[in-house]
């Protein structure tokens, strides 16, 4: 088990990092929309690669943070209906849920990727827009995406078997939506003394 954290904690720290990083995607894709929007207006010039670019940013920056968001604990998932049952059964929903549909799922979309975003590097795809980019690279995000995402479950049903084990504490105490409030009101009442 002992070599499985490790290679979970790898996971982790690699899926971190990506995490953290792709957020400033969001403020490059916020400026470029910005910066041609006055352009646009100022100057009524306009370019679908501008528009594309963008939407490329957007779509890298969801994709490639998909796994830190699992890492993270923060994927949907029906918190009303989870947190009324005991925590080792929500472990069990938990390592389920990874087993029988995130992995079969990843797996699935990593398979049906693969020839897809082949596909398109070979033939070198343009996009239909006039002055449009190239497709490629952002076929290729979305394998890149699933690719993370399989890692991270992997990771995340090592940790999980892990804790059930006892031979880590849970990394994801879960909290519910009640609970999350009162501390969340309890830090601001502390903030608003000091």
């Amino acid at each position: 088990m002992a070599g499985l954290l490790a290679l979970s904690r790898c996971i982790d720290r690699v899926n971190e990092f990506i995490g953290r990083s792709v957020a400033w995607l969001i403020l490059l894709a916020v400026l470029i929309s910005a910066g041609n929007a006055v352009v646009r207006k100022t100057f009524n010039i306009s370019s679908n690669a501008w528009l594309e670019l963008q939407w490329y940013l957007f779509g890298a920056a969801f994709l490639l943070a998909s796994a830190y968001t699992l890492k993270q604990n923060e994927h949907i998932r029906i918190d009303v209906v989870y947190g009324m049952f005991s925590r080792r059964v929500q472990h069990w929903i938990d390592l389920l849920g990874h087993i029988f549909f995130l992995m079969p799922f990843t797996i699935l979309m990593i398979c049906y990727f693969v020839p897809y975003v082949s596909l398109s590097v070979r033939s070198g795809e343009m996009s239909s827009s006039a002055g449009g980019l190239i497709l490629w690279p952002a076929k290729a995000l979305l394998l890149i995406g699933f690719v993370q995402l399989g890692f991270q479950g992997v990771s995340e049903i090592i940790k999980k078997i892990a804790v059930m084990r006892g031979d880590i504490d849970d990394p994801n105490p879960f909290v519910s939506a009640h609970e999350q409030a009162e501390l969340e009101g309890k830090a601001l009442a502390d903030e608003v003394r000091s």
